[in-house]
């Protein structure tokens, strides 16, 4: 938005470090640190900062006169609110179904609760000037319910610019860890992201203790988690007879989750449901290495056998398919070349500006005002972090 013209005032969380972001004003609310970091999900912890966060948009919208309000995930049922009282359009990013979220991560059985949550988000797709979703799931779910279809905007999370650090990061758990020492000589299996249920980590697992039986020579780095998740998922590697064989790393900084992507032989996504896509099958897919990835609407939205290999979320089936990726050499070249040509025609960076000055012409078209930019509040419902393993955890860049 910035690169067209648009001067931006982003308004988040107080957790996380400071993104280098020319020509953006950051308002942070106070990080709430001894209350713990905020998770993947729906929790009351979140609920305490989307207050803080309601109240420090309603003094920047007093103090300050925008011509529209980009709000993400729930933050937009209170911009809603406001938007009759300050006259802003109003652009909804929509990057879930806030009622699924509570479903999937088990945070309620309310049907109370949930109701609520649907209405919402009923009322924000009906009043909304602009809707952003991520993925085409998404997509089919926002444009059925929307009374005009044409107000709404498909940009996947596909940028992979580099994160840059306005200031020098204080000391983290994840700057200080040992960079995991894994063994040159031996084909290197990869995952890195978030640890929730849903990513099937159980499942690779397994698969990769099946694996070793035909490849004993393979060796399985599993990056992301927090530390308790990275304490049970190494010690299920430790049930599976995977010592020396397997790390199971916590959260690394970004330049070395991309360091071991390049020196992987194969990539792997096992997750075993959900229908959004993983913003790190972006990354996958423009990286020349082969990834074998569970073939559920999650992945199947994006990707398809020829650029990647797509196995049933089993373990026999991730287990054929890595095996399938370290010894089929075509299928290997076939799958690499058919992900770049993907990446370039549908999720390069040009494309991704594309979409996001197609946003604002359609703002541009109802503003009363000629400005000569317009200016934007962002409320960020995730936390801003120093390192960048997973499409889900708190270490995503402000957008």
């Amino acid at each position: 938005m910035v690169e067209s013209g648009v001067s931006v005032d982003l308004l988040t969380y107080g957790q996380g470090q400071d993104v280098d972001l020319p020509g953006v004003r950051l308002f942070r609310t106070p990080a709430l640190s001894w209350f713990g970091p905020v998770r993947v999900g729906p929790s009351a912890l979140k609920a305490l900062h989307d207050v803080l966060v309601a109240l420090w948009a309603v003094a920047l919208l007093l103090r300050n006169r925008y011509d529209f309000v980009h709000a993400h995930e729930e933050s937009v049922f209170l911009a809603r609110l406001l938007k009759p009282l300050f006259r802003f359009q109003l652009v909804y990013d929509m990057h879930s179904s806030l009622p699924q979220q509570l479903v999937n991560f088990q945070f309620t059985s309310s049907r109370l609760l949930i109701r609520l949550f649907e209405r919402l988000e009923q009322a924000s797709l009906t009043d909304a000037d602009a809707v952003i979703t991520i993925c085409p799931e998404l997509a089919r779910l926002a444009i059925d319910r929307m009374p005009d279809p044409t107000r709404h905007f498909l940009i996947e999370n596909s940028v992979l610019d580099e994160v840059r650090l306005k200031h020098r990061p204080q000391s983290t758990p994840e700057s200080d860890a040992t960079e995991p020492s894994v063994p040159r000589d031996r084909p290197l299996i990869l995952y890195a992201g978030s640890f929730e249920p849903y990513q099937g980590l159980h499942l690779l697992i397994a698969a990769f203790a099946k694996l070793r039986e035909r490849c004993p020579d393979a060796f399985l780095l599993v990056i992301g988690g927090l530390p308790e998740q990275v304490r049970q998922v190494g010690a299920l590697a430790s049930e599976h007879g995977l010592d020396g064989h397997c790390i199971v790393a916590g959260r690394v900084p970004q330049h070395v989750a991309r360091r071991f992507t390049q020196r992987a032989t194969s990539l792997v996504s096992p997750r075993d449901r959900g229908c959004n896509t993983p913003l790190k099958v972006y990354e996958q897919l423009a990286s020349g290495i082969p990834l074998v990835a569970t073939r559920i609407l999650s992945h199947t939205q994006v990707l398809n056998d020829q650029v990647s290999i797509l196995v049933e979320p089993t373990v026999n089936g991730l287990a054929e398919g890595i095996f399938e990726s370290l010894h089929d050499s075509d299928r290997r070249q076939r799958v690499v070349a058919g992900a770049l040509a993907l990446y370039h025609e549908k999720y390069s960076r040009a494309a991704y500006g594309r979409a996001v000055r197609s946003v604002l012409d359609l703002i541009a078209q109802g503003h009363p005002r000629p400005h000569p930019s317009f200016v934007v509040s962002y409320y960020a419902s995730e936390a801003v972090a120093t390192s960048v393993t997973s499409e889900e955890s708190t270490a995503s860049p402000s957008r």
